[in-house]
């Protein structure tokens, strides 16, 4: 794979997204000051210094577009997580024109058929020897959440966070990082079903139930099933950015990022809404007056509740606050404006409801971590 270990100059703080001015040099500040700079071209770098460390940075490089990423199969897995990885770093995407990503599917036995829910077989051509030395490394589920992580697995974990890896978990894979000691004293999270066991097994984790995905620099988390997705969207925009990270959601048909955590998914708030709901018939008439002035007191007025009450009952059932989710819709609206006219961003703005275009520049960066005329370029009359 050609790596080198090389100490690089210059300065960047934990958790800055490092670029050097030569093309194709970049990195991740994953703890304290980091040092970056680099002579050869050609190569991606991040920082892979142990967390405290001080003085001279080492930086782990690799070949420009031979970014390694290795996924963990085994017998009896679910698909749909695995399979959400592969279509994300696997599929080839010439059209974004940037160095894309080496996919390596691994297994405990490469080689020997794998069965997997949904009655089909799998074979994966590499191994944890394969999967320690990757760039960043994926466990995207356990076995059994309820039994012990299997030595191999623990260890080769270990191994690719010594070697500098980036190592993530979606759904139940948590449970295999914090059998590795990789998410000691760290906040992560994991589907909603197994936050709580998760924490009893690990109390030495700090687990967060809500959140659908946490980064931590050098080890990230993710909640169960598409929040995997969200996860990957944030590694891709991490690693290239907004543009690219949402040219990859358009291709997904999936929204580049999404509002409010994983507390509205959790079975008290997945029951079906009557049809005179009082928070969706609410919700149903700020839909049609975006453009017009909403306050959570008129909310509350069209459900016929108290603003005390309604607030209660719109986060219990959204997992976020009226006025944030009326924030992210005037965003949403604002995108068909950007995408397929020529209107002017100040009038988009306020054709959405948003009172400035101060206002709507800085609810837009939040909501779609890139600005209104960045989207615009992007996909107006580009991407179909």
């Amino acid at each position: 794979m050609g790596y080198k270990d090389e100490p690089r100059r210059g300065t960047r703080r934990k958790g800055d997204y490092c670029k050097s001015n030569v093309a194709g040099v970049h990195g991740y500040a994953q703890s304290g000051i980091v040092t970056f700079d680099s002579s050869h071209t050609g190569i991606r770098s991040y920082v892979t210094r142990p967390r405290g460390a001080v003085g001279p940075v080492t930086v782990r490089g690799y070949d420009r577009g031979m970014h390694q990423v290795a996924v963990l199969a085994f017998d009896g897995m679910a698909p749909f997580e695995l399979g959400s990885v592969v279509e994300v770093f696997g599929l080839p995407r010439p059209e974004l024109e940037v160095p894309w990503y080496d996919l390596r599917v691994c297994a405990p036995a490469p080689g020997r058929p794998m069965r997997a829910v949904g009655g089909f077989t799998m074979t994966a051509e590499y191994g944890l020897d394969e999967f320690a030395a990757a760039d960043t490394v994926m466990v995207v589920a356990v076995p059994d959440v309820r039994r012990e992580v299997p030595a191999e697995i623990v260890e080769a974990l270990r191994a690719a966070h010594a070697n500098g890896a980036r190592v993530v978990s979606i759904c139940s894979g948590a449970f295999a990082l914090a059998a590795a000691g990789l998410l000691d004293g760290r906040e992560a999270t994991t589907h909603w079903r197994y936050a709580g066991l998760l924490q009893r097994s690990y109390p030495q984790v700090r687990v967060n139930p809500d959140v659908l995905y946490v980064d931590n620099g050098d080890v990230l988390t993710s909640a169960g099933s598409a929040a995997g997705l969200d996860l990957c969207l944030h590694l891709i925009r991490s690693d290239h950015g907004a543009r690219v990270a949402n040219a990859v959601a358009r291709r997904l048909v999936i929204p580049p990022h999404r509002e409010g955590g994983q507390a509205q998914y959790v079975e008290a708030a997945v029951t079906e809404a009557p049809e005179d709901d009082a928070i969706a018939r609410a919700m149903t008439w700020a839909l049609e007056h975006l453009a017009e002035p909403i306050t959570v007191a008129e909310l509350a007025r069209r459900a016929h509740l108290s603003t005390r009450t309604f607030i209660r009952h719109f986060g219990r059932q959204t997992g976020t606050s009226p006025v944030r989710w009326v924030v992210v819709q005037r965003v949403m609206a604002s995108l068909p404006l950007l995408e397929g006219t020529t209107m002017p961003i100040e009038e988009v703005g306020a054709a959405v409801g948003f009172e400035s275009p101060v206002t709507f520049r800085h609810q837009f960066g939040r909501a779609m971590r890139t600005s209104p005329s960045a989207y615009r370029r992007t996909f107006h009359a580009e991407l179909v």
